[in-house]
């Protein structure tokens, strides 16, 4: 676990002097600044108590969009420039390699949601007698389950390129397929339809963690997801590995 640990320090550390990282971060406060701003002065002429989704649901959206630009440089980058092979050669394993390219991003989107709960904190002030503690408390864990596994998909997909943009899009594009697949579902029946709704991104963050609650089953759902993308990320390196 100690390099592990390691690589995901330096990761962290690199966030900080990439354009790219400061660029999300930005763009993110931004929009969903704007956008509490805009519901607050809303309800304060419509006379009703907005909601902890008010801040929640942007952030999730604004997560989806933009973790694709975190994790793109995450392995593509170490392929590209041929540091891969020399991390290859070095006393690391390539689970230790890929989890501590994956913490080290989460640490990155953690510090971002940290920083969000500024705007609840606002709401909490603002809202009268308080926004319900159960629904924010559920709502950030699902969005810290959520971010999890999206940042798996994102390194596991950086893995198999040399090439950061078509990480990033690549990334993207499956993310947009899981987080809607359970569209059509929603006009048929049967297993199939239930196997979409399974596995949809959405449907386990808006139908539990959204609505103040906490299911087994989400938590099991979001963290087997960040396990096998992380396992698929190590399979990828270690046929590097034997080129």
């Amino acid at each position: 676990m100690a390099n592990v640990w390691t690589i995901a320090k330096r990761e962290y550390k690199h966030f900080f002097t990439s354009p790219i990282a400061y660029a999300v971060a930005f763009m993110i406060f931004v929009i969903l600044g704007i956008l509490f701003y805009a519901t607050i002065v809303s309800a304060s002429y419509q006379q009703y108590a907005p909601e902890i989704q008010v801040v929640l649901s942007p952030l999730v959206t604004l997560l989806l969009f933009t973790t694709p630009a975190v994790t793109m440089r995450s392995l593509a980058e170490e392929n590209k420039s041929g540091t891969l092979e020399l991390l290859l050669t070095a006393p690391v394993r390539d689970w230790e390699l890929v989890s501590g390219k994956w913490l080290g991003n989460f640490l990155f989107v953690l510090t971002i949601i940290a920083v969000s709960w500024i705007y609840p904190l606002i709401l909490n002030q603002v809202v009268q007698p308080g926004i319900d503690q159960g629904m924010l408390v559920a709502g950030y864990v699902g969005v810290l389950l959520l971010s999890a596994a999206i940042l798996g998909v994102g390194v596991a997909i950086s893995s198999m390129f040399n090439n950061q943009i078509a990480a990033f899009f690549v990334t993207l594009g499956v993310l947009l397929v899981l987080w809607m697949i359970n569209v059509p579902s929603q006009a048929a029946g049967g297993i199939g339809s239930e196997i979409l709704r399974y596995i949809d991104f959405g449907e386990h963050y808006y139908n539990s963690f959204a609505q103040g609650i906490i299911e087994l089953k989400d938590v099991v759902y979001y963290l087997s997801v960040t396990f096998l993308t992380l396992f698929l990320g190590t399979m990828s390196v270690e046929t590097r590995r034997w080129r």
